[in-house]
């Protein structure tokens, strides 16, 4: 479904002109299709059947409105943060769907997960093993638990992305993952259930998925052969979608090739897709300040920079631009620019735009990554978030003020020696 497509030479979000959009939150602005949104969810999760838990990976796009939306679908959640659990149990998540992964769990945000009585952390390292099991007991609880593990398979990513390499930071080896759930296995306030992995993001080739799925299901008829009986199996996600030319694999595709790699193997599935259900429901809005040429390099100088979408700095991503209303013919190839105080700061390099000053784009592809990652660098005031649904259209994150940022500091007293 393409929720953002031209009518009458106009850039429309489901039923509605951007441009209306544009004139009544101003600029720059991130803009989400409800509809595009449901449609994802709903074609992974018919896709995938019954037996497969589809958790949406938070850190994509935390916004309260937009979990509110999977919460109402039935989603469960995937977190990386305390942070990220108070979000989803405010937009009325079950935090019996929740999985915790990340390297990094604090004891406070154990203790919280524990509290909230979610379905599983998934557990990066041994360190992090036994303090869980520590606090599970001083709490007089059992701790939910999975090993991730760390199947040293090349995921063909971006390598910021690459999660499931030897070199990574996140996971368990293999060889370690066998001794640990041995030992797991004895401890009193642990309960063992399951195996995750994760091997990366906007994943458009699966055969890296289908070999790390086949070393999780070696691992599983291992751990049951000594007599260790795990519930689930935690795939990750990583699904990749259309930026520019890509061809990413479709819900179909990606169940096939679970399917294929776990025959067999009748315990519950879970998969954590963020960036495939987000990330082409959402545009950020941007209005052109100056065009300016320095002489053979043509510059289209917008009010969105690197601290709104820091996608193209960081990783020199691809987000197609488009003029909001559809002229004809194209101009010179120039570089898509903000105003950050940095030579990275740019959405864009060398696209063919008929702009001029004044003119409102799209950044297309930005439901996923892109407020989630935004900053207030050179004391930039974050910009609002909306959500349309057919006609109408509603604020779920006002605009920052200065003051928002401001009130977050203190104003030191001088140290002036006295005259």
């Amino acid at each position: 479904m393409n929720t953002f497509h031209y009518r009458d030479h106009a850039l429309y979000g489901e039923d509605l002109p951007l441009q209306e959009i544009a004139a009544h939150y101003g600029t720059p602005c991130y803009v989400y299709s409800e509809a595009a949104l449901r449609e994802r969810y709903h074609s992974f999760s018919a896709a995938l059947g019954d037996n497969t838990r589809v958790c949406y990976a938070v850190k994509a796009n935390s916004n309260l409105g937009i979990l509110r939306i999977f919460a109402e679908m039935g989603a469960g959640f995937d977190i990386v943060s305390g942070g990220e659990l108070e979000r989803v149990l405010r937009a009325g998540g079950d935090a019996g769907t929740i999985v915790f992964s990340g390297v990094g769990k604090s004891s406070v945000e154990i203790r919280a997960a524990l509290g909230a009585g979610i379905f599983c952390l998934n557990v990066e390292s041994a360190a992090e093993l036994w303090r869980i099991a520590d606090i599970a007991a001083d709490m007089g609880k059992r701790a939910p638990v999975a090993l991730r593990v760390n199947p040293d398979v090349d995921p063909g990513t971006h390598r910021y992305i690459a999660t499931g390499l030897k070199e990574s930071k996140f996971g368990i080896p293999m060889d370690q993952a066998r001794h640990l759930y041995l030992q797991a296995a004895q401890h009193p306030a642990l309960e063992l259930k399951g195996i995750a992995c994760h091997i990366g993001s906007q994943l458009l080739d699966l055969t890296p998925l289908g070999e790390a799925a086949g070393r999780v299901r070696a691992l599983y008829d291992e751990l049951a052969a000594h007599g260790i009986a795990l519930q689930h199996l935690d795939l990750g996600g990583g699904v990749g979608i259309r930026y520019h030319d890509e061809i990413p694999p479709s819900p179909a595709d990606y169940a096939w090739t679970l399917d294929q790699a776990l025959q067999g193997v009748a315990v519950r599935r879970v998969v954590e897709l963020g960036r495939a259900l987000a990330g082409n429901a959402g545009v950020l809005l941007t209005k052109v300040e100056y065009l300016k040429d320095n002489g053979g390099k043509q510059f289209c100088v917008v009010d969105a920079a690197m601290n709104d979408l820091l996608r193209p700095a960081l990783y020199g991503a691809w987000h197609d631009i488009l003029p909001l209303h559809q002229s004809v013919g194209t101009g010179p190839a120039m570089d898509v620019v903000g105003p950050v105080c940095e030579s990275g700061d740019f959405l864009a390099r060398d696209r063919p735009l008929a702009a001029k000053a004044g003119d409102l784009l799209a950044v297309m592809s930005a439901g996923a990554y892109g407020f989630a990652m935004s900053s207030n660098y050179n004391s930039r005031p974050r910009p609002p978030e909306v959500l349309i649904s057919g006609h109408q259209h509603r604020l779920i994150r006002r605009r920052e003020t200065l003051a928002d940022q401001l009130s977050l500091e203190e104003n030191p007293p001088s140290r002036k020696s006295p005259l």
